[in-house]
Parts: structure tokens; C-alpha cells; sequence
């Protein structure tokens, strides 16, 4: 069919890929330092990219080409977003750090107890009480731990005792000045919760994670078992 597409003069071209960052469909790449058109059928012949030419390569004409398939610019997206995700799997939109996965470790190698390697027990992302799902798999049955961010530096042994096991979102509510409450009552009203344990640090300021977590289970109206251990800032337990 004949339609309006770009052409691009690659004597003009310098190379600097701003037509290739302009161009939404993915029709050009820089090929050995030029700008090429690699796919016909990608170009919409909006020309997005001609604007962004800063030395006046690029033009339209009309002649012979493919007609635009917005199907398979569509499946090249998708393809191409799967490749750029730092975790793989399908695409994901919106910031990386708050894409839910369920994290799996593989059993630690047997050593000798002075030389055995610290493993994470962390099976869950985001933790961030704010960037968590409201519903995940990984909820599905779980102990539930609600810790302040301190808690973590101040406490030597936090994996071990307090996230192994468990499915751990946490937070600081003097930073984020918010309330958890209404965020941790839905995630232990539409999960099959089995206990919560909250863990905060001495000062003050931390009790408003737990009364969040408190007011949380109340409002969940269900009936859970759940625990607050304590932090001293030297990394006691003050239990």
C-alpha cells in the first residue's frame, strides 16, 4: 500500500538517538552509529521522532510500505518491558520497588557453625507497609510481622527471630507521618492472616506503629492472636 511514512537521511545523521527515544512504536535503532528505520510496519507516520532531529534527517514521504501493525508494536512492547524488568515475568507498570513477588531461598550449604553463611529470611516484596498489596499469595495463611525500619539496625538477630517465617511489612510512622491503620486492616480483613507480631523500638515515636497495628486488628473484626516485643536502641529486647 502506499502511505506516508519517515525516511531518514543518514548522511545528515549524527547519531545521537533522540529519534529513537522519540519513537513510541520502537521503528528505529541505532545501527553503527546511524539512525535507521528497522521496521516499516512499526512507523505510525505521526513522526514523533522528526521534531527531535536536531540536524533535519528525518522527512516524510509517501511510497510502497507495509501498513502499520499496532498488533505486533504491541506484542514488541510487551516483549520488550518483560526484558526490562529487573525481575522478569510479565510487565509491570509502575515502579519496580513496589511490584509484588515471593521471594525463595535455597538451603544454606552445611559448614562449621563459625564459618555457616547469614541467609535472608525475607519472602516477601514490597515490605514497606505503604507499597504492599493488599492481597498477595504469600498472604495466604501467614504470620504476620509489623516491624519499625530501626528495629532491623538495632537488633542483631532480626532475621532469625522475628522474619523467618513470617511475611514482614514495615515502616516508620514519625517519617511517613501516616496512619497504617486502615491499610493493615484490610490486609488482615481479606487474608487468612494466622497471627500478628509487632515489633517497635523504644522510643516514643514508635508507638504509633503499634496502636496502628492495635486499631488495625480491631477494625479487621476478626479474632487473631498477636504480640509487641520491643527494641532498645542498644539492640536489647526489653520484652
Amino acid at each position: 500500500m502506499k502511505r506516508k511514512i519517515i525516511k531518514i537521511d543518514e548522511a545528515k545523521c549524527n547519531g545521537c538517538g533522540l529519534c529513537a527515544k522519540a519513537c513510541h512504536e520502537g521503528a528505529i535503532d541505532i545501527i553503527d552509529g546511524v539512525a535507521k528505520l528497522m521496521r516499516e510496519d512499526f512507523c505510525d507516520g505521526f513522526g514523533d521522532c522528526l521534531p527531535e532531529c536536531p540536524t533535519g534527517a528525518i522527512t516524510f514521504e509517501e511510497r510502497e510500505a507495509p501498513a502499520y501493525d499496532e498488533l505486533a508494536v504491541a506484542r514488541a512492547k510487551e516483549a520488550k518491558a518483560r526484558m526490562a524488568s529487573p525481575f522478569g515475568g510479565a510487565p509491570f507498570a509502575g515502579c519496580p520497588g513496589s511490584r509484588m513477588r515471593e521471594i525463595h531461598h535455597d538451603p544454606a550449604p552445611e559448614a562449621p557453625a563459625a564459618a555457616a553463611p547469614v541467609q535472608s529470611q525475607l519472602t516477601n516484596w514490597p515490605v514497606q507497609i505503604k507499597l504492599a498489596p493488599v492481597q498477595a499469595p504469600y498472604f495466604d495463611g501467614a504470620k504476620l510481622l509489623i516491624a519499625a525500619d530501626c528495629t532491623a539496625y538495632a537488633y542483631a538477630n532480626m532475621h532469625e527471630d522475628f522474619i523467618k517465617g513470617r511475611v514482614a511489612l514495615i515502616g516508620c510512622p514519625k517519617l511517613d507521618a501516616v496512619n497504617y491503620a486502615e491499610k493493615l486492616a484490610q490486609i488482615i480483613a481479606e487474608n487468612d492472616i494466622q497471627d500478628v507480631t509487632i515489633v517497635r523500638m523504644e522510643v516514643p515515636c514508635c508507638g504509633g506503629l503499634a496502636m496502628a497495628a492495635k486499631q488495625a486488628l480491631q477494625a479487621s473484626g476478626k479474632f487473631i492472636p498477636w504480640q509487641v516485643v520491643t527494641i532498645g536502641v542498644d539492640g536489647r529486647r526489653l520484652d
